[in-house]
């Protein structure tokens, strides 16, 4: 395992600075792997709630491929998915983490949000339920542009907010993001509306693994780093929290950590 170039805290988040997106995904992978195994040895299940996005796919991929986890003991849910998307779409979250994750590791069960449903608020009543019904013990993040965490925009994001999971409105600056990424040709071709986990359940995860990396990043982190702990800086509430890290290369942390 490579080690970090640099580590300090902001407030309560440990931040990691490494030399490329590679050694981010890598670092990120170890810990999330070592600390999995602890969490099976100690109470013999666990319950892990799961990213998408390009920042999360060598990170997964890197996970996985270490082996040594008893996925048939890990129950694997996810932070969010677009509203009236099909599960066999190429941008629905769900198809992501069948292919990358699901048909590679055989979970115990992978909870999956449904994007199509017909009734979205009770897709919201039956997915918080699932949520509940077992304490989060990893949530693996990435970062929006716009600081957001799953889809928490800034207009949206409540750090009391009394759901799990909601149903909202997308900001251009996400959508634009999913275009960026490849995901969509265009802007109009993303969905207006999603599920998203919210933040308070996102922060009752005993453990919190946020990657960073990239250029387009480092408006957001400096943000998150230096600025104040807002809802308008949706990803600054990790600064709370009392075992999360953000893994950050050096295009993403060069401002702050060089």
């Amino acid at each position: 395992m490579l080690d970090p170039v640099s580590s300090s805290y902001v407030d309560s988040l440990l931040v990691y600075r490494c030399e490329s997106p590679q050694q981010v995904a890598e670092l990120a992978a170890h810990q999330a792997h070592r600390y999995l195994q602890g969490v099976l040895q100690q109470q013999g299940n666990a319950a892990v709630l799961l990213a998408t996005g390009n920042s999360q796919i060598q990170f997964l991929k890197t996970l996985i491929d270490l082996g040594g986890l008893d996925w048939s003991q890990i129950t694997l849910l996810h932070l969010d998915e677009y509203l009236g998307i099909e599960a066999q779409h190429p941008a629905s979250f769900r198809y992501y983490l069948r292919e990358r994750v699901e048909k590679q590791v055989r979970p115990k069960v992978f909870h999956y949000i449904n994007g199509n449903a017909l009734q979205p608020l009770q897709e919201c009543d039956r997915y918080t339920q699932l949520l509940k019904a077992q304490p989060i013990d990893l949530c693996c993040l990435g970062l929006g542009e716009n600081g957001h965490l799953a889809f928490n925009d800034p207009d949206v994001a409540d750090f009391q907010d009394p759901h799990s999971l909601k149903l909202v409105k997308l900001d251009t600056i996400t959508r634009q993001q999913q275009v960026k990424t490849g995901l969509f040709s265009e802007l109009e071709q993303v969905p207006q509306y999603a599920f998203t986990v919210t933040l308070p359940l996102i922060c009752s995860a005993r453990k919190i693994l946020c990657l960073a990396p990239e250029l387009r990043k480092a408006k957001a982190v400096q943000g998150l780093l230096t600025g104040e702990i807002t809802p308008q800086l949706p990803a600054s509430i990790l600064r709370q929290h009392p075992q999360a890290s953000l893994f950050l290369d050096r295009d993403s942390a060069g401002f702050s950590l060089c």
